[in-house]
């Protein structure tokens, strides 16, 4: 099962919007994504936040075609996004892409950015997508496998301090049990040369950033568990 959920970000369509909307169980509004739900021409199952950006009115339409409306109270401690990936993880959805998760506010465009290392989502598979650009987030044990990148930018960005024993297969520049110091640029613009491109990771989280050449692929990555 996977979600899209759609935040009130800046919002770049990807390419392959209609076949990953094909796919998705669930398509969750955060707040105002419900207004860059209507860009692309689709009503979401679920609005949730504290819907101070959407019309009184257009919550009474929202509420007539069915859809469920979760609100919470302005003064609160997550975003809607947050919220948002709450309440997927307990519908028991695991593969989640956000769209709109960037903006022109850096606070918001950083702390929705950081929400793939929440320690309460280490279970999710989290993918921000905008425009011809992915971010994912690599943890220790898990494996990544890129299947469909030849000729695409990887980037690999240590998190919250260095990424240890990293291992690829299918880059330019590979790294074999290699570590990527925190705040250094090292890992910034490898090129996949073989698919599948895999990544692994023995401590530390790493940022996976891919720059499609050609717009995202249909055929997207995924994570497994270490073998």
């Amino acid at each position: 099962m996977q979600a899209v959920i759609v935040a009130n970000g800046e919002m770049h369509i990807p390419p392959h919007i209609s076949s990953l909307l094909q796919v998705s169980t669930l398509i969750i509004a955060a707040d105002g994504g419900v207004n860059k739900c209507k860009l692309l021409g689709i009503d979401p199952h679920i609005i949730i936040g504290d819907l101070d950006s959407i019309h009184p009115g257009e919550l009474y339409a929202y509420r007539a075609k069915g859809i469920e409306l979760i609100q919470y109270p302005p003064r609160k401690d997550e975003t809607d996004l947050e919220l948002a990936l709450h309440y997927a993880l307990n519908r028991g959805i695991k593969d989640i892409v956000i769209l709109g998760g960037l903006g022109a506010r850096w606070d918001m465009s950083i702390a929705n950015i950081l929400l793939l290392a929440h320690p309460g989502f280490d279970q999710l598979n989290i993918r921000l997508l905008d425009g011809s650009q992915e971010l994912m987030l690599i943890r220790p044990g898990v494996k990544l496998t890129l299947p469909s990148v030849k000729g695409d930018t990887v980037s690999l960005i240590p998190l919250a301090g260095d990424a240890l024993g990293i291992t690829t297969y299918g880059l330019e520049y590979p790294l074999n049990n290699s570590d990527l110091k925190f705040g250094a640029s090292r890992g910034v613009s490898n090129v996949a040369v073989l698919e599948p491109v895999e990544i692994t990771l023995q401590g530390g989280l790493l940022f996976c950033i891919v720059t499609h050449t050609f717009g995202l692929k249909k055929n997207q990555g995924g994570f497994c568990d270490e073998g």
